[in-house]
C-alpha cells in the first residue's frame, strides 16, 4: 500500500516513460524509483548511469539502489522537500520521471513535489509521470498555479493495471513556475540521507 501498486511497473510502461529522454537531455532526476524498472529503461536509452540522481523515500528499496546502479547518485527523501533541500541547486536536471503515487497523495503535497522539481529543472525541461488513471495525475489547479501544462504522450495495457503516460512541462519554457502559489511549501519534513 505504501508505494501504492499492486505490480511493479512493466518494461513496457517503463520504455514509454523514458522514450522522450536522450542522452543530451542532460542529468535526469528520478523521483519514487523503487525497484529500477525506470532507472534500467534510462540506461537503455544511453544516459550515462553517472546523470542519474534517484530519490527514494525507502530505506530497503534506497539500499538496492545503491548496491545496483552504484555510479547513480541516490538520495533517501521525502520528494516533497525538493524545493526546500539545496541539494540540486548545483546541475539542473533536464527531465524528471517520477514512478510516484500522485493519485493517492493530497494536491499540497503534489505541489510541493512536482514544482520543487521544476525548480531543480533547466528551463525546457519536463517532468515524466504514469498514472492508473483517465486524466493527468496533477490537479488542474496545481498546473495552473505553478504555470504548467500536462500532455498525455501515451499509454499501455500491458501494464498491471493499464497506465497512461503524462508529460508536465511549463507554459513557457523560457519562465520559471510562479513562485509563492498557493501550495508552496507544502509536505512533510522527513530526513534527508545520501
Amino acid at each position: 500500500m505504501r508505494v501504492a501498486a499492486v505490480a511493479p511497473s512493466s518494461e513496457r510502461l517503463a520504455r514509454l516513460m523514458t522514450q522522450e529522454i536522450e542522452p543530451l537531455t542532460g542529468p535526469i532526476l528520478e523521483l519514487g524509483p523503487g525497484t529500477g524498472v525506470f532507472t534500467r529503461a534510462l540506461l537503455a536509452r544511453g544516459i550515462p548511469e553517472s546523470a542519474l540522481t534517484l530519490v527514494e523515500f525507502g530505506e530497503e528499496f534506497a539500499v538496492r539502489l545503491r548496491g545496483r546502479f552504484p555510479e547513480a547518485r541516490v538520495v533517501q527523501m521525502d520528494a516533497a522537500q525538493l524545493g526546500q533541500c539545496g541539494l540540486f541547486d548545483d546541475a539542473p536536471f533536464g527531465a524528471v520521471v517520477s514512478g510516484l503515487p500522485l493519485l493517492s497523495m493530497p494536491p499540497e503535497k503534489v505541489a510541493a513535489i512536482v514544482g520543487g522539481a521544476f525548480e531543480a529543472m533547466k528551463p525546457g525541461g519536463a517532468f515524466y509521470q504514469f498514472t492508473y488513471g483517465p486524466r493527468c495525475p496533477v490537479p488542474k489547479l496545481v498546473l495552473e498555479s505553478l504555470g504548467l501544462k500536462g500532455t498525455r504522450i501515451g499509454s499501455t495495457v500491458r501494464n498491471i493495471p493499464p497506465a497512461g503516460v503524462y508529460r508536465i512541462s511549463r507554459q513557457n519554457p523560457l519562465e520559471l513556475p510562479i513562485a509563492g502559489s498557493k501550495y508552496r511549501g507544502a509536505g512533510d519534513s522527513a530526513g534527508i540521507s545520501a
